[in-house]
């Protein structure tokens, strides 16, 4: 395609930035401004003056930005867009780690720990050296490393420069531990994927030099969400004679709480000398109404880069602000609008996205929708790849493609069970530690290993002929082909299949569904191999996953809706100490990032808003009176209604014995089936702050039904299930 027919359907602000080639520029866009569309112009536009496609490094945030970016440009240009070194930061970054590990001393088949590998492996070493640090958890632990390597703050650092109290220097002592685990796993974590490349190019600079030199066009998409390790990683690539394109909106920096510097696109002009800026201001998305609402908002905060968003869409219905009496009344009310907008309008149920907070607020509007037989999904759950049953077969397949690695191998020592307990784990354990060698080696020695008795050295042995078997047929069978041998000799769909529970045929379906998955990445990947399958699912986010073809409403964290639009917007609990939420229930809550959440959260509708706030609201166990969200308070009062809900935390209710029993005994019919199984006695379940458990029993009812849990780190807790929030484990 000509660059002039390339240029045809772009605004004269969007041609503008797509045809500037000549130094380091910054993209504003505004949202709904068509950031996409001009970013994929931008690229084709590129090619078509001469770059070649394998020059051209494209950095987003999601898998799905980069597959929707590739699949436009491969429209406008043709196969070659194929060749472009496009993907997420984390997804590129371990494709050039894949091919430098040894640089880094690491091996090419490194695992990738997702956040539930790196809690474990936490957890593991507070067990193994006996630390408890009061009132902290593997998980609290966990998110304080990650936010340190946020920082590019290694464990010395830490302990020299920052650790002041004796937990903090513990703190840092788990830190160094947990770095020497990962390495000596041949595992990276999330972070790690940001900070070895850093290393890589400090230490190697033959290397660098080599992808500064096939890196002649750099473009980063959502620039605003960059932390520091990102944005050191494109001053790395660049030099002065790189082309720089960085596209972003600083009013939506909503991701400061994992290290999101809105800095970055605040200094762009200062570390790059004199960089031009482009401003894209014509929103196609939402209505005037919509606009001059979030306008009225946004224009509160200082640190911001000024833009004026404007539309030639038409004005559109005025915002609703709805005052409801409690939670399960915003449910209500939200529930009986959706069925009145689709029966008035004739929309579709995918057109409508419920957003919240917190995910601990989907539960009464989960209970809403399924009793009035309203599908929905949940974006932002548990993820497919997350759950148990597929984290089980997933570890199988970790440990055939890199044997170091531990957390894989301690996963699935005992699953399905094999009569390998903790005790014996725990010994063989201390015996590979004692001669410095890996767990799945001492597996071979465990005749050795004099504290585990002779039955299970016998049961160790067979495990472990099982894994050599498949370690060598990994190579010879495909993907497809070694994972459904593996499935069907590990008899798991069998035991399922025999222990008839709705749970046990939930897992039974969702190992099904994963052989399914992993049939068709075999047929759309001729030459995948097992390490890429790994590396692609150690990578894929909540809002990957996200299924259009379902009609059904959409529920999800503001968060996950970022990038998303829909025509009808629900923008849920707009309290104060909820939104903005409470620095003092998130540390890394301020104003200015809540109020850029707000934004966010009105500008995903194209045609209706409709914001709801509680009068009162059960949270952390109590009834807790609210004040309406100050951001209420800055909207121009010329464009919202405001509406009454109920007058009481009864409104809007059944009968008292109808309004919990749903989280344990659903009523909603199967094809609407949202992925919540019933609870009893004996299901593992997972807790925010006491981690996985199992059910020893449940007793009362309604209201005052209490349920008694053995947690794995926090022993036996008695909690009203109305308030536990528990997720099947």
């Amino acid at each position: 395609m000509s660059k002039t027919k390339i240029l045809e359907e772009l605004n004269p602000a969007q041609v503008a930035a797509v045809e500037f080639n000549s130094k380091p520029h910054m993209i504003v866009a505004g949202a709904g401004s068509g950031k996409t569309k001009v970013l994929t112009h931008k690229i084709a536009y590129i090619l078509a003056d001469g770059f070649e496609p394998e020059n051209i490094l494209a950095l987003t945030f999601t898998n799905k930005a980069a597959n929707e970016m590739k699949e436009r440009i491969t429209h406008l240009v043709g196969k070659k867009a194929e060749k472009i070194w496009m993907g997420t930061f984390h997804s590129i970054l371990a494709r050039i780690l894949r091919q430098e590990a040894d640089k880094i001393n690491y091996k090419t088949n490194f695992s990738i720990y997702d956040k539930e590998d790196s809690v474990s492996l936490v957890n593991n070493i507070l067990q193994e050296f006996e630390i408890d640090i009061a009132g902290l958890t593997g998980n609290s632990i966990h998110s304080r490393i990650s936010n340190l390597k946020n920082q590019m703050i290694g464990p010395d650092e830490y302990e020299k420069d920052f650790a002041q109290t004796p937990q903090e220097k513990t703190i840092a002592k788990v830190y160094r531990e947990y770095n020497k685990r990962l390495h000596i796993n041949n595992a990276m974590d999330f972070d790690d994927l940001l900070l070895k490349p850093i290393e890589l190019f400090n230490n190697h600079q033959k290397v660098l030099q080599n992808y500064r030199k096939q890196f002649k066009y750099i473009l980063i998409d959502e620039f605003q969400d960059t932390n520091k390790a990102q944005y050191e990683i494109v001053k790395f690539l660049a030099t002065p004679r790189t082309k720089v394109c960085a596209v972003g909106d600083d009013a939506q920096s909503i991701y400061g709480w994992r290290g999101a510097h809105i800095g970055n696109m605040l200094d762009f002009e200062r570390d790059f000398d004199k960089a031009e800026v482009f401003r894209l201001e014509q929103n196609y998305r939402s209505t005037k109404m919509i606009l001059q609402a979030a306008d009225s908002v946004i224009k509160n905060n200082k640190n911001q880069i000024r833009k004026t968003l404007w539309t030639e869409n038409n004005d559109g219905e005025q915002l609703s602000i709805l005052r409801c009496a409690d939670e399960k009344d915003e449910a209500f009310q939200i529930s009986k609008k959706i069925k009145k907008e689709v029966s008035q309008k004739k929309i579709s149920l995918n057109d409508i996205a419920i957003l919240y907070r917190v995910n601990s607020q989907s539960r009464a509007l989960e209970e809403a929708l399924r009793r009035d037989k309203i599908p929905y999904k949940i974006i932002g759950g548990v993820e497919f790849y997350r759950r148990k049953e597929v984290k089980d077969i997933i570890a199988y397949l970790r440990i055939l493609a890199n044997q170091e690695d531990e957390e894989s191998l301690l996963r699935i020592m005992n699953f399905p069970q094999r009569g390998i307990g903790n005790t014996s784990i725990s010994k063989m354990i201390e015996f590979a530690r004692k001669l410095d060698i890996s767990l799945f080696t001492t597996m071979s020695r465990v005749f050795e290993v004099i504290a585990v008795k002779e039955r299970i050295q016998k049961n160790v042995k067979q495990f472990k002929l099982l894994l050599d078997k498949y370690i060598e047929l990994k190579d010879k069978l495909s993907l497809a082909e070694l994972t459904s041998a593996l499935i069907d000799e590990l008899g798991v769909l069998r035991i399922y299949k025999e222990e008839n529970t709705q749970d046990s045929k939930q897992r039974y379906d969702n190992i099904q569904e994963l052989l399914k998955a992993i049939q068709e990445y075999n047929e759309e990947n001729k030459n995948a191999d097992l390490d890429t399958f790994l590396e692609e699912v150690s990578l894929i986010s909540g809002v990957d996953q996200l299924d259009e073809s379902k009609n059904s409403v959409t529920l999800m964290t503001i968060h996950s809706a970022k990038g998303l639009e829909f025509p009808i917007v629900f923008v849920t609990g707009c309290e104060e100490d909820l939104f903005p939420l409470n620095s003092k229930f998130d540390m890394n809550a301020n104003d200015e990032e809540e109020r850029r959440l707000f934004y966010v959260a009105l500008t995903r509708a194209e045609k209706k808003v409709f914001i709801t706030y509680a009068r009162s609201r059960y949270r952390f166990g109590e009834v807790a009176y609210q004040s309406r969200s100050r951001f209420l308070e800055e909207i121009d009062p010329n464009t919202y209604t405001e509406l009454n809900g109920g007058t009481g935390r009864k409104s809007g209710r059944r009968k008292k014995s109808d309004n919990y029993d749903e989280f344990y005994q659903p009523s909603y019919d199967d094809e609407y089936n949202q992925e919540r199984r019933s609870v009893r006695v004996g299901s593992r379940v997972h807790h925010e702050i006491f981690g996985e458990g199992k059910i020893l029993s449940i007793n009362g009812m309604g209201n005052d039904q209490k349920i008694t849990i053995d947690f794995e780190s926090h022993g036996m807790k008695t909690l009203l299930i109305k308030f536990a929030n528990l997720k099947l484990a």
